[in-house]
């Protein structure tokens, strides 16, 4: 069974008393350990479709299944426990708590879901992302590739099974960039997390498994992506 199924999806926001639609009919599934790009100009229903993916918003025509599960059919109880143990989010602008240190940062989903051995796996993960040295340090003292790879870990750190990147190198230069895609690269082939990435960028969709494009809230394509370097 695929770990994400996205069917016939169409989302739709009333603005002013008039509907208007943000996906349209798309469909795809995902497997565990795949990296997928969605590519697509600046508003063209790429976050929309990552929070549908998340079970942060709910279709409003077909169905989004998380392991077999439709989203929209659970209970709140359900949608917080499937949001807290299995999908991580990261975005373009880190979106750190500027008075915790790295570590602070990151273990707090730990905290809040009343997991043992918080700072440990905390510290784990950041020196997964390469960062255990910096651990004490606060976001302001911390480059914007540092703060984005302390974001990644804060997101994998409950050990999820989706990944979720809205625009991860939006901020970043070229090289701090492919630090941020090589952790991407990894979470799926190490960990077996799915990652969805969306992105403007063609150059990240390189690194990834298969791009899907997205054209005014519809789906354009979806095509495997350039092999990989060795």
């Amino acid at each position: 069974m695929p770990l994400l199924e996205v069917e016939r999806v169409y989302k739709e926001y009333l603005t002013n008393g008039a509907a208007v639609s943000a996906l349209r009919d798309i469909s795809f599934r995902a497997e565990a350990g795949e990296w997928i790009a969605i590519v697509g100009r600046s508003g063209c229903g790429k976050s929309t479709l990552l929070h549908l993916c998340g079970a942060m918003d709910f279709p409003t025509r077909g169905a989004v299944k998380l392991d077999g599960q439709p989203t929209s059919g659970l209970t709140d109880s359900q949608l917080t426990r499937i949001r807290r143990e299995k999908v991580g989010f990261i975005f373009q602008s880190f979106q750190l708590l500027h008075t915790l240190s790295a570590v602070e940062n990151v273990e707090l989903p730990l905290l809040l879901a009343r997991r043992p051995n918080a700072r440990p796996t905390a510290l784990e993960r950041l020196r997964w992302v390469g960062l255990e040295a910096l651990a004490h340090r606060l976001p302001h003292q911390l480059s914007g590739g540092e703060q984005q790879r302390v974001a990644i870990a804060r997101a994998l750190v409950h050990g999820p099974s989706l990944l979720l990147a809205d625009e991860p190198t939006g901020n970043l230069d070229n090289a701090t960039a492919g630090i941020v895609l090589d952790l991407l690269g990894r979470t799926a082939a190490e960990l077996g997390v799915l990652v969805l990435m969306a992105t403007h960028s063609l150059e990240s969709t390189d690194a990834a498994d298969r791009v899907i494009r997205l054209r005014d809230g519809t789906l354009e394509s979806i095509h495997a992506a350039s092999p990989r370097p060795a």
